[in-house]
């Protein structure tokens, strides 16, 4: 039986390698995988997804590719005037049967040289039912990036604001997970199911993940007790996990997504520029070290 199973195997083999799929030679690079989660929405998840790649291409002279796991396409939205024409559906890749498929298949350029992103994909909303179905559901998303890692420095994944198949697949294809946090309790609680479930893919699934950073968001100046109170909390709960950088409440951002442009394009004298470049300086050092 076992050698009748061999054979079957070979011929399956054979069979598939004969089919009309593209082949993408390697490139010379290696990227390190950031997954931007959250487990609760509107917490400038998007906003440093999109900026923070933007920033380590501008300002760290990298190759980039943001990738949207999210149905609601919010990356795309984000900076849909700097996206060129071309690419096509993440989700074709995420349910091809056949497998084989890689996600720089569908990647756009963008105006700013240097940044890729996948296009807005609203039927990601049915691959995640799609995905349940599969038999090692997980690891599709990274499998589909082997070759694409090769030509890209960092690749990072704006996740759904839940812990969906979408989600489970992103962080099994880290490197690091960035978390982002507002200063609100349904946040920080927020952060615990998303830190647990991040130590179960370590323990189970992707023994390489680990956590790039806790990163406060929509900081409000003017609130200092408050501010003061809930980094206090999560210093106490996640320690040096918590970033030294922060993200300040700047009306540029919100007014750079609405007109579709990332806040170095839109604003680069504000603070929301600032504070992201900040980041990128910060990220960049931690990912070379």
């Amino acid at each position: 039986m076992r050698s009748l199973l061999k054979s079957g195997i070979r011929r399956i083999t054979r069979d598939d390698s004969s089919t009309d799929k593209p082949v993408f030679p390697r490139g010379s690079h290696q990227a390190t995988v950031i997954a931007v989660a959250a487990a609760k929405g509107g917490v400038g998840k998007t906003t440093t997804a999109v900026n923070l790649a933007s920033a380590l291409v501008r300002t760290q002279g990298l190759k980039v590719l943001l990738i949207d796991v999210d149905p609601q396409g919010h990356v795309y939205t984000a900076i849909k005037k700097q996206v060129h024409p071309g690419g096509g559906a993440l989700s074709s890749v995420l349910t091809d049967e056949g497998g084989g498929r890689e996600v720089m298949e569908i990647t756009a350029e963008t105006a700013v040289e240097g940044l890729h992103i996948t296009p807005c994909d609203p039927r990601l909303a049915g691959a995640e039912d799609l995905l349940g179905t599969r038999l090692g559901k997980e690891f599709i998303l990274r499998d589909a990036l082997v070759t694409t890692k090769t030509h890209y420095d960092v690749i990072v994944v704006d996740c759904p604001p839940n812990l969906g198949n979408l989600t489970i697949n992103a962080l099994v294809a880290a490197d690091f997970v960035l978390m982002p946090c507002d200063p609100s309790p349904l946040a920080v609680n927020g952060v615990d199911a998303l830190i647990g479930t991040i130590s179960t893919i370590a323990n189970r699934l992707n023994p390489n993940i680990d956590i790039l950073g806790l990163l406060m968001t929509r900081v409000d100046k003017r609130n200092v007790k408050l501010n003061q109170a809930v980094r206090a909390q999560l210093e106490t709960a996640y320690g040096e996990v918590l970033l030294p950088v922060e993200i300040g409440i700047n009306n540029s951002l919100s007014q750079a997504q609405m007109s579709g442009l990332d806040i170095f394009e839109f604003d680069p004298k504000s603070r929301g520029a600032a504070h992201y470049e900040a980041l990128a300086e910060h990220v960049f050092g931690l990912i070379q070290g």
